[in-house]
């Protein structure tokens, strides 16, 4: 599970945003799914950019946090850009949901290991 972890936290966001646009009826189609996925896409790349530029694994639950809070920011400063919008209400969702997942993996992991 950690060797890719960066793939672990794109489909947890994957998985965010089609809960998502389920939960409106925006619907899960390709272009739905992509409109609402790329900022935080790009959010997370940015994330996993400072990460690997602090000389981190990534794996760390220290290093999921600031994923998600540079995924986060930077998402919604491109959502902001693109029309999209952001409401309050939105920005503590995806950080509550963001942090439990992308926290949560590493967490699991570094537990599971430990027990070994």
């Amino acid at each position: 599970m950690k060797k890719y972890p960066i793939v672990i936290d794109l489909l947890f966001i994957v998985f965010f945003v089609g809960i998502g646009r389920s939960a409106h009826r925006h619907g899960i189609t390709f272009p739905g799914m992509m409109s609402t996925l790329w900022p935080f896409a790009a959010g997370l790349g940015t994330g996993w950019l400072v990460t690997w530029r602090r000389h981190h694994s990534g794996e760390s639950p220290l290093d999921g946090l600031i994923i998600v809070l540079i995924t986060v920011a930077v998402g919604m400063v491109l959502r902001v850009v693109a029309g999209q919008g952001t409401a309050l209400a939105f920005i503590i969702v995806a950080l509550a949901f963001l942090t439990l997942f992308l926290v949560g993996w590493r967490l699991i992991t570094r537990t599971a290991g430990r027990r070994r």
